[in-house]
């Protein structure tokens, strides 16, 4: 049994090719030529702790920014929340998981360090995290220290250009 004429089975590809190069917003690429990424956000800014701690609310001027699970926000259209004076003030300028996950403005609190946090504190870490913090608030970059293995426990080896998918866009 013969398959089909040669002619036939180009048919589909041709229209595909066609379909393809006349598509609006599809990236082409001529015949030797590279194509082009795709468009990324800003590039990803990883803050030090020193950094970080430039954006604690008491400058008018500068953006307010706190840090949950290594992710660092823009908090600065909550100013009535984060600013100087503020309630939640003392969150800000620092990476303060720890306090977010035991809803707590204990100075021991506000730090990064998960250890210990029990499975309920954890729970609501991840809640906050996600309803307020990533519903409400623009990334703007990560802690130099982004943490949070499996374990709980600070993840030390993590490298940005390691990880696949490290876009503001996509990350969580």
């Amino acid at each position: 049994m013969a398959g089909p004429a040669p002619g036939r089975r180009l048919r589909p590809l041709a229209a595909l090719a066609l379909v393809l190069a006349l598509a609006p917003g599809l990236p082409t690429a001529r015949a030797g030529q590279t194509p082009r990424p795709a468009e990324r956000g800003p590039p990803v800014r990883l803050f030090t702790e020193d950094e970080l701690a430039r954006y604690g609310g008491e400058e008018e001027d500068q953006p307010i920014y706190l840090a949950v699970k290594g992710v660092v926000f823009d908090v600065t259209s909550g100013k009535e929340f984060y600013g100087r004076g503020a309630p939640y003030n003392a969150l800000t300028g620092k990476d303060s998981t720890r306090g977010v996950a035991k809803m707590s403005l204990d100075p021991a609190d506000l730090t990064h360090d998960t250890t210990g946090l029990t499975a309920k504190e954890l729970e609501a870490l991840d809640e906050v995290f996600t309803k307020v913090y990533k519903a409400k608030y623009p990334i703007v970059g990560y802690t130099a220290r982004r943490i949070l293995n499996e374990d709980g426990s600070p993840n030390l080896d993590f490298k940005p250009e390691d990880q696949p998918h490290f876009d503001i866009k996509d990350e969580f």
